[in-house]
């Protein structure tokens, strides 16, 4: 299965066409109905469903509650309008053109309304567009269709023609699992999965941590399975829990080998069950078919991005981004199966119409793109720009190679001192190559890049990021990882030093306050004020400053006390100055 794919996709990216298209096309070729090298299709999907789980999970941990409910209108507006809107249409198009039942058409019709999350999600990732407004839109979309499995299983099971399943819960009862399940995982979350996560990373033990990150990512599955729930859901929640973590993006880097190895499996085991024969008995049928959901869908959530405000760009975009099956919809199929709804053989049908439109995705994603945000793209991700993995250990690590940073990284190589210095502005890394200076591309504060730019080994630790990079829990872990190093940090202004305080740095400086201390002395200088007043009435303003931050801290910023500390016009005496 490796080989095949891996010589499949080389070919496929060669050409173009996206990775995507060679998992299923090496799938099908090394599958039942191909050359059958390879067997038992559906346990090996049983396996590779982990990476739809695993892939959730690491979009979850790029969106926090605050962010989540933010889109909640595009979650249950938008989601909603499309899930019932093309699920309906596509039910109508199969009971006009197929002979189905009424039960039949709606129990093919609604899988097919669901789109492909684990083609759209790593597509808007690898473009960097996951936190874009065209992005988080589809994002949405994609998520409410996720969350309607419950209520389509249990559509399905109303149809039924089966006796009921004893085992099954009924809808009512599923859907008080879903909202007490997500409640439990909220609450393990806080209380449970956040502490073991700090405790694991003051132990510095990598191994722990990846062993850590996906026992969360099982549970949480294994429970919504339990219950009957999707799996997919439960990890999700479980990252959204995570999203405002200090090792999100530990956690992040740590998971992601896996779900890629397994998201590709995933295809190649789509592959595998590809009905060939089936095609062949009626290639007219499945390629119709296939090519009136992705036009229907397209057309429909073309309208209801319209119906929504969204501008005629944006809106076809969304439209042939999402306009594919889903790999849900084999799981619904299934349903409908056992429920005596279709027969074993359009079962296979309707497969072979899902995987065919998901292999139209890379041929539109290619016309798609250029209506993604036209007006907010952002700037191309630069692969000619070396990472920090590449970097010589050095003594210092600076991170920032601002106005603040370059300062600093040029006083350390001035006295003779080597410095990695990381920045993630590739205009930056370019202008300073052209001083043939070394800077490596990467976000700083990622606690994974840190170490591979030998933050483990490094002496001194220097954050020279601007404004509001570097959060308090970013700092924490980083000191907690890092104990051998001396820590120094630029803040931005006295906010930000308020938020480090009480962390065991060994220098925060605010990054105008020595600055505008200097030009204050030239101007009481310039006005003829006597050199030894200068000094006493900037020892004083020192020790007046430094009183009011620690009032503000323990008072508040804008505490009366703190108020009353503060006196800009009141001319500083020598004794204050002396004490």
């Amino acid at each position: 299965m490796l080989g095949t794919a891996l010589a499949l996709v080389l070919l496929f990216r060669r050409l173009g066409l996206g990775a995507t298209l060679g998992y299923l096309v090496a799938g099908a070729l090394i599958g039942p109905s191909g050359f059958a090298l390879v067997g038992g299709a559906q346990s090996k999907m049983n396996i590779a469903e982990l990476g739809i789980t695993l892939l959730l999970f690491i979009a979850g941990l790029e969106l926090n509650l605050a962010r989540l409910w933010r889109l909640r209108r595009d979650i249950f507006g938008f989601g909603l309008a499309q899930v019932a809107i093309c699920g309906l249409a596509l039910a109508g198009v199969v009971l006009a053109f197929a002979g189905f039942t009424y039960a039949a058409a709606l129990a093919i019709g609604l899988p097919l309304a669901l789109s492909s999350t684990a083609q759209v999600l790593p597509m808007l990732r690898s473009a960097g567009r996951m936190n874009t407004p065209f992005g988080e839109r589809a994002f949405a979309i994609l998520l409410f269709q996720d969350v309607s499995i419950v209520p389509l299983i249990t559509i399905i099971a109303a149809l039924s023609r089966a006796p009921a399943d004893p085992a099954t819960p009924p809808g009512w009862l599923m859907a008080l699992y879903t909202v007490g399940a997500v409640v439990a995982l909220v609450l393990a979350g806080r209380y449970l999965l956040n502490p073991l996560f700090r405790f694991i990373g003051g132990l510095g033990e990598r191994e722990l941590f990846v062993a850590a990150a996906l026992f969360t990512v099982l549970a949480a599955s294994a429970v919504m399975e339990w219950l009957h729930l999707s799996t997919a859901l439960g990890a999700f929640v479980a990252g959204v829990m995570l999203a405002d973590s200090p090792y999100r993006h530990e956690l992040e880097a740590d998971v992601d080998p896996f779900r890629t190895i397994l998201l590709g499996l995933f295809f190649v085991a789509v592959g595998m069950m590809l009905d060939l024969h089936a095609i062949a008995a009626r290639p007219f049928f499945v390629v119709g078919l296939a090519a009136a959901v992705v036009i229907v869908k397209a057309a429909l959530i073309f309208g209801i991005a319209r119906a929504f405000g969204i501008a005629t760009r944006s809106a076809l975009g969304l439209g042939l981004l999402l306009s594919q099956g889903g790999e849900f919809g084999f799981v619904l199929f299934a349903q409908a199966k056992n429920a005596m709804l279709i027969s074993d053989s359009a079962a296979s049908l309707m497969g072979a119409v899902v995987t065919l439109s998901m292999a139209t995705t890379p041929f539109l994603m290619q016309f798609a793109r250029r209506f993604y945000d036209p007006d907010k793209a952002p700037a191309a991700r630069r692969d000619d720009l070396d990472g920090p993995e590449k970097a010589d250990h050095s003594a210092a690590v600076v991170v920032g190679y601002g106005r603040f940073g370059q300062t600093v990284a040029q006083m350390l190589m001035g006295a003779g001192m080597s410095a990695t210095i990381i920045d993630n502005d590739a205009e930056m890394i370019d202008i300073a190559a052209k001083f043939g200076l070394k800077v490596y591309y990467g976000d700083g504060t990622r606690l994974d890049l840190l170490r591979q730019a030998g933050a483990d080994e490094a002496k001194v630790i220097i954050f020279a990021m601007d404004k509001d990079q570097l959060s308090r829990e970013e700092l924490e872990v980083a000191l907690k990882s890092f104990r051998q190093a001396a820590i120094f940090v630029r803040a931005y202004d006295r906010r930000a030093v308020l938020e480090y305080r009480g962390l065991d740095v060994t220098l925060t400086v605010r990054e105008v306050f020595e600055s505008a201390v200097l030009m204050g002395r030239r101007t009481l200088k310039t006005l003829g004020v006597e050199e030894g007043r200068i000094a006493r009435i900037e020892q004083a303003y020192r020790a007046r400053d430094k009183e009011r931050l620690t009032l503000q801290a323990d008072k508040g910023i804008f505490s009366d006390e703190a108020r009353a500390a503060f006196h800009p016009q009141q001319p500083f005496d020598e004794a204050e100055a002396e004490s």
